[in-house]
């Protein structure tokens, strides 16, 4: 039969009720071998299997023990549910490598998120101590997903494959990487390398964002009325992570910076900023779509029918094909009065119809009335406010962010045409090397910069005042320079990453200039920018605090809210206190009464402010002169141990008499060390070569150790005399006497393992240790899991093993016993009375009469 032979197909089953199932028809089989579909990117997500996975990260997050939770362990849950295995749902992971995952170290995993997932009750760990009693090894079961599983249409019952599909979309998030053992290198996520403080909260924003996009990178915002200040996309994202649209425009910043998401701002048919959009490139990318960075739409569209957004008069559309040509120019637009740029300063005038201008780009127009300060939509000019400044080419246009820089007549002039001769020669005249200007006249030369400085940071955080700094003189640029490094450098000391310390600077400066009304309103800008401009200014006690602002965090500060609670209380409590002594004053009087009474305790807290300073500074003179006399103190104490030390090193040997010893010499100390280990060894000896209750046996083995020790050391003492020779020997007495009694310790212990040994060896084989091991044996054998067959080979190998330790313990508590036992025996007797000073010993010495073998010459004092 041919391999594309039709198949015999049986007879269609009928289902209860009767209905037969259609008849099913043959398929040839094909020709060849099957070919193999390959997995695609794991961010591109179909419409389904976002719609399924979004609702499942959105369950688990809106779970019940995950109110108040920080991110990381929001995170840290998404993740343990991500590696979920479907046919056990235990996760097994080591907390390191769950720290990795959510970017925290592994300290921080061990102490605040693992903990945090346990006092939620999403997940429940069980955890394997390490060395130090830290959680290393975890064994979790997100419980959401266990009690999902029964559940018909549950968004957690999830199958095997999107079990698969959420595994690897959170690696393509923020895996850490992975070098495999083969070589093979698994690279990082997105977010992988982000670690360090946020981390898990942009990883989490991510992570929402991407399940958010749909195939053209494009994230569906949210409708309504929003908070101007941060913009639609800070809200959108606020709403997703449950944070305030502060917060959340800071995350847009990080994520901005890494290029993984991008905000687009639409243009009006008038050329002032319309609509904005939220983008993640690495969606569009993975569909095979391209996002051109930096394009802007001059017109919206109609949105797409598969979503309704109500709050949006224009819906969102989708980007411009790559092979389409932009109408408008490449250059951003400010937003408008919904902006979630915070660096638009002015507002938009009322829309006036545009006028065919040949000589002005309209698409570089800013929609303002009267622009005389070109397409950068900046304010008018104030008279005077470049007369020191050349012109070179069609106009001196700077980067962007950057007003005041671009040639123009003033309001109210015509524009007057310069021929190239003219603008060479006062291009020559005005300006010196590198385009900088140069003071005409005697005098030394200061030059000062037109432009922002060369430096990038400072480029990004002057940016806002360009227009300003160009007015400056050099010194004064200088002085300025200096002072933002200063603000630079004190961010970065409070907390703030380094490279985001350039674009705070400049949101400072241009909330600023929002407080001032602009930069026309600056009469002096080199006063401004050092006393109002770059300072900090804390609205509260709070080192990190900024205008109400957190500087590392760019929420609403604590503090803040804490003193603005206190005045509202107190004024409160003085109003209630009014309305109790006086119930008839009118709304005028009671003001002024409440007025009057609020001074006052103000004046009150101010002069108790003072007294606690003051006190403040008494106690610390106080600790001060404390310290320095605990100081003080410890230096007189650290003396009189130097000067005891010293007279304890002048004193002589106890034992030979020395001098300068500090009471014992080396020889000496060595010699009462081995005099020690050899009586040890007689006594572990004892233990089991001699009978314990006869003092005799006991002292004869000990002698007999003794003995044999002291004939090694003997042996020794001569092979070192022999090859060390007389001359070298009598030439430093001391010094060989050293060596010698040295080799000794060393020999005496060396031998105590010996001796140890022997005795346990010798002590398992009593009857205490038979006894000991037969009891374990029978204990081992009867355990339940060897009832069933108690001499089998695997109940008799327990047996014995477990007899082995016992008697093994059995013998050590044997040894220890009769060690203790010998020794109180012997301490009594071998107690010896203290050794006679040297000087009171040599007239005892010299009375003895000297034999023959006294009389000899002394190579070497006894070891």
């Amino acid at each position: 039969m041919s391999a594309a032979a039709p198949a015999a197909l049986p007879r269609p089953r009928t289902f209860a009720g009767g209905a037969g199932r259609g008849r099913l028809r043959s398929v040839p089989a094909q020709a060849g071998p099957v070919p193999k579909r390959a997995a695609g990117h794991p961010l591109s997500l179909g419409r389904d299997a976002r719609a399924r996975l979004g609702g499942a990260v959105r369950a688990l997050l809106d779970a019940d023990g995950l109110e108040g939770a920080s991110d990381a362990v929001r995170l840290a849950v998404l993740v343990l549910a991500s590696r979920t295995p479907s046919e056990t749902g235990v996760v097994e992971v080591r907390t390191s490598e769950l720290g990795r995952w959510i970017g925290v170290s592994a300290s921080y995993a061990a102490s605040v998120v693992v903990p945090g997932l346990r006092d939620s009750g999403v997940v429940s760990v069980e955890t394997a101590e390490g060395e130090f009693g830290q959680d290393v090894g975890l064994e979790c079961k997100v419980q959401p997903l266990w009690a999902a599983q029964g559940v018909l249409g549950h968004p957690l019952r999830l199958g095997k494959k999107e079990y698969v599909t959420l595994k690897r979309l959170m690696e393509a998030v923020m895996g850490p990487g992975w070098k495999h053992r083969d070589g093979r290198v698994t690279p990082a996520g997105l977010l992988g390398t982000r670690t360090g403080r946020g981390a898990a909260t942009d990883r989490l924003a991510l992570l929402l964002l991407v399940l958010e996009a749909r195939e053209s990178g494009r994230v569906r915002l949210c409708g309504g009325s929003v908070d101007t200040k941060r913009g639609r996309a800070a809200v959108t994202l606020a709403r997703l992570l449950g944070c305030t649209p502060a917060a959340a425009a800071g995350i847009l910043g990080r994520l901005e910076e890494r290029e993984l998401v991008l905000r687009v701002r639409l243009r009006t048919g008038s050329g002032m900023p319309g609509q904005s959009r939220l983008m993640v490139p690495a969606v569009a990318a993975a569909h095979g779509r391209r996002v051109a960075i930096g394009v802007q739409e001059d017109r919206t569209e109609a949105p797409e029918p598969e979503f309704s957004d109500p709050g949006v008069a224009a819906g969102p559309g989708e980007m411009p094909e790559p092979d389409e040509e932009p109408q408008l120019s490449e250059e951003p637009v400010a937003d408008g009065p919904e902006s979630s740029d915070p660096h638009v300063a002015a507002a938009l005038h009322a829309d006036h119809p545009h006028l065919g201008t040949p000589g002005v780009d309209l698409s570089l127009s800013g929609g303002f009335s009267g622009e005389g300060r070109g397409g950068e939509g900046r304010r008018p000019e104030r008279a005077c406010a470049r007369e020191d400044q050349a012109a070179e080419g069609e106009g001196l246009v700077v980067e962007t962010g950057s007003p005041g820089a671009v040639e123009g007549p003033l309001r109210g002039e015509q524009p007057r045409d310069l021929s190239v001769d003219e603008r060479v020669g006062q291009r020559a005249t005005g300006t010196g090397a590198g385009g900088r200007l140069t003071a005409v006249g005697g005098g030394k030369a200061r030059q000062r910069r037109v432009g922002v400085p060369d430096d990038l940071v400072l480029r990004v955080a002057l940016g806002p005042v360009s227009w300003l700094w160009g007015q400056l003189s050099g010194w004064q640029q200088g002085q300025v320079e200096a002072a933002a490094k200063a603000e630079l450098a004190q961010m970065a000391g409070l907390g703030v990453a380094l490279e985001g310390t350039p674009r705070l600077l400049a949101d400072r400066l241009t909330d600023r200039l929002e407080e001032t009304g602009g930069e026309a309103m600056v009469t002096r800008p080199y006063g401004w920018l050092i006393r109002r401009g770059l300072p900090q200014r804390r609205a509260c006690s709070h080192r990190k605090c900024d205008d109400g602002v957190r500087i590392d965090t760019r929420e609403d500060c604590e503090g803040c809210g804490n003193v603005v609670h206190l005045r509202r209380a107190r004024r409160a409590r003085i109003g209630a206190e009014i309305d109790r002594e006086l119930p008839g004053l009118g709304d005028d009087e009671r003001r002024r009464v409440l007025e009057e009474r609020l001074r006052k305790q103000v004046a009150v807290e101010a002069e108790q402010l003072v007294q606690r300073q003051e006190q403040a500074r008494a106690e610390q003179a106080e600790r001060d002169a404390a310290r320095a006399a605990a100081a003080q103190r410890a230096e007189a104490e650290r003396a009189a141990v130097a000067a005891a030390d010293a007279v304890r090193q002048a004193l002589p040997c106890q034992d030979c008499g020395q001098r300068q010893a500090g009471g014992l010499c080396e020889a000496c100390g060595y010699r009462r060390r081995t005099e020690e280990a050899l009586t040890e060894a007689g006594l572990i000896a004892a233990t089991w070569a001699a009978d314990l209750r006869d003092g005799d046996d006991i002292v004869a083995v000990a002698s007999g150790v003794r003995a044999s020790l002291e004939q090694e050391i003997a042996d020794a003492r001569t092979r070192y005399l022999s090859a060390l020779g007389q001359a070298e020997a009598e030439a430093d007495p001391a010094g060989t006497a050293a060596v010698l009694a040295y080799r000794a310790l060393r020999i005496v212990e060396e031998a105590l393992p010996e001796f140890r040994s022997s005795a346990l060896k010798w002590l398992s084989r009593t009857e205490e240790a038979d006894e000991e091991a037969r009891r374990a044996s029978r204990a081992e054998k009867g355990r339940r899991w060897f009832r069933h067959n108690p001499h089998g080979a695997d109940a008799v190998a327990a047996a014995v093993k477990a007899a082995d330790a016992a008697r093994e313990r059995t013998a050590q508590h044997l040894l220890a016993v009769r060690l203790e036992r010998l020794r109180t025996r012997s301490a009594a007797p071998a107690e010896r009375p203290g050794a006679a000073p040297w000087t009171d010993r040599l007239a005892e010495l010299a009375a003895r009469p000297l034999d023959d073998d006294a009389t000899g010459t002394v190579t070497a004092c006894p070891s």
